[in-house]
């Protein structure tokens, strides 16, 4: 199956519903730590994961996939997992150890980056595991909001939101060490292409040089020829190595 056209425009709907999904983060914040209206924070991170969900069908539908695209959709998951991590330890309903985790996660991850783009790759692209770990601690966020409430739903709510929050955190860094060993190999075949590529180099170089070529590129008509009737024939190995298939760079 063909992989979709990534393109460099800027200006499409996927990117503005990105764009307006940044935009809500803020606000999301405010609302959380200022007036505390969790039911309107509440929406807004709603209204943010239907966006999400949103710019990812239009992006695939109408093949308006963007290099842009690939760094706002993740970056505003982030920011989201952040905000909402922020306003839950500040509001004291989740301990700061849990978001430490979730924060050096990512800080591992952003860390990786400039080795990565040394050896001529960018950010790897989101993985199942990734997604999955995202989708179950943004729906713990209002879960937990709601177990700030005491009452029956309040109860249940918080039983089910530390579950998704656990196992979106496992899953988070199961994610995290997927990213490490794909980055890896990445990087160890780059390693091996570029030590065959030198030794295909130095091999050519052996086989062109003057002191034991000669009489083979231009051989003397006056000269016998050998007895194996060899005398000017290609050096064997002359198919060396081609440039590295690396596949498809990460966005």
């Amino acid at each position: 199956m063909a992989s979709p056209v990534v393109s460099d425009r800027i200006w499409t709907v996927p990117n503005l519903l990105s764009m307006l999904r940044l935009l809500g983060v803020p606000l999301f914040l405010w609302l959380i730590l200022v007036p505390q209206a969790d039911w309107w924070a509440l929406l807004v991170l709603a209204l943010a994961g239907l966006s999400d969900w949103l710019d990812g069908k239009i992006a695939r539908a109408w093949n308006q996939a963007t290099k842009l695209g690939q760094i706002l959709d993740p970056l505003a998951d982030r920011l989201y997992i952040f905000a909402a991590l922020l306003g839950l330890v500040l509001r004291g309903i989740i301990p700061w150890w849990l978001m430490g985790i979730l924060v050096l996660r990512d800080v591992l991850i952003l860390g990786a980056l400039p080795l990565l783009r040394h050896f001529g790759y960018g950010p790897l692209p989101v993985n199942f595991a990734g997604k999955a770990a995202t989708l179950c601690l943004l729906y713990s966020f209002p879960l937990l909001f709601i177990a700030g409430y005491a009452s029956l739903v309040g109860d249940v709510a918080r039983i089910i939101g530390w579950a998704f929050a656990l196992w979106g955190t496992a899953l988070y860094w199961w994610a995290g060490l997927l990213y490490a060993v794909q980055g890896l190999r990445l990087i160890d075949q780059t390693r091996r292409d570029e030590r065959a590529d030198h030794t295909g180099s130095l091999t050519g170089a052996r086989d062109s040089d003057p002191a034991r070529g000669r009489g083979v590129d231009r051989p003397d008509p006056s000269a016998p020829a050998s007895a194996d009737g060899a005398l000017g024939a290609e050096p064997e190995g002359s198919d060396g190595p081609g440039s590295p298939d690396q596949g498809q760079a990460a966005p």
